[in-house]
């Protein structure tokens, strides 16, 4: 074959591949894919680490390694460590299909541990009655301590109580406040011991005190991170539960004899 000819084979064959009508006559499930489905069918090696901990959110290898990304970058300095892979899978969604599908995702997830927290409530609550039954579940100190006269509440007041999700007497801090819900404007919950934008941590402990959603829903009460609001009230070194009175622009501590 002279060099010509050899040439010519070399010009032809990428021709024999496919020709512009052939091209032209591909279907679109042929020709492309999109962003998601292609990132599904590709196969991605992880360690077994990396896979057990997939496993545990129910994600394939390669949600986990486009988790493992996005969180090695800014969605990893200005989040929690605390945050799920399903959140930060479903923040940043590539489309509205993969939005809703991590949305119900983390609804379930959501679901179901708000069910396991109830449920432990529950048996821990008949556990103490039937081990401790002559025992109150918090010593009530109202014997040995003056009473101090309590303020008048009035319907534009709120209460503000701050209070802490480890903490002996902050249950009848709490049931103070939620009696007196009828009386006053509303109810602002501070925690502390959270930390913030940990909203799961909040929705754990809103259903294990069992704190009503329709009135949270309505703005009556709202559950806040205190995040060093009882330093800026002036109370930086008072230890939770504190409740205190906000009428217009005047906060007042109410006695500590208020919850007893």
């Amino acid at each position: 074959m002279n060099t010509r000819c050899q040439w010519l084979v070399v010009i032809a064959l990428p021709l024999t591949f496919m020709s512009p009508n052939e091209a032209a006559t591909l279907s679109p499930t042929q020709g492309a894919e999109t962003s998601t489905e292609r990132s599904e069918t590709v196969s991605v090696a992880v360690s077994p680490v990396a896979r057990a901990r997939a496993d545990l959110w129910s994600l394939s290898a390669v949600e986990w390694q486009r988790y493992e990304s996005l969180m090695s970058g800014v969605r990893g300095s200005i989040s929690p460590a605390s945050i799920s892979p399903i959140e930060v899978l479903g923040i940043h969604a590539r489309d509205n299909a993969e939005r809703q599908k991590y949305a119900e995702r983390w609804a379930r997830v959501m679901h179901e541990d708000v069910e396991r927290i109830l449920a432990f409530q529950h048996a821990y609550d008949d556990a103490s009655q039937r081990l401790y039954p002559n025992e109150p579940l918090i010593a009530d100190r109202s014997a040995t301590t003056a009473a101090e006269p309590v303020p008048a509440l009035s319907a534009q007041d709120r209460l503000l109580l701050f209070t802490a999700p480890t903490c002996a007497d902050c249950d009848n801090a709490l049931s103070y406040v939620l009696k007196r819900l009828a009386q006053v404007a509303g109810i602002d919950i501070y925690l502390s011991g959270i930390k913030t934008n940990d909203t799961a941590a909040v929705r754990g402990w809103a259903a294990k005190h069992e704190i009503p959603l329709d009135q949270v829903k309505a703005g009556n009460i709202t559950l806040n991170f205190e995040d060093g609001t009882l330093v800026k009230l002036g109370y930086g070194a008072a230890t939770v539960p504190v409740i205190m009175r906000r009428r217009g622009d005047e906060v007042s501590a109410l006695p500590s004899g208020a919850p007893r």
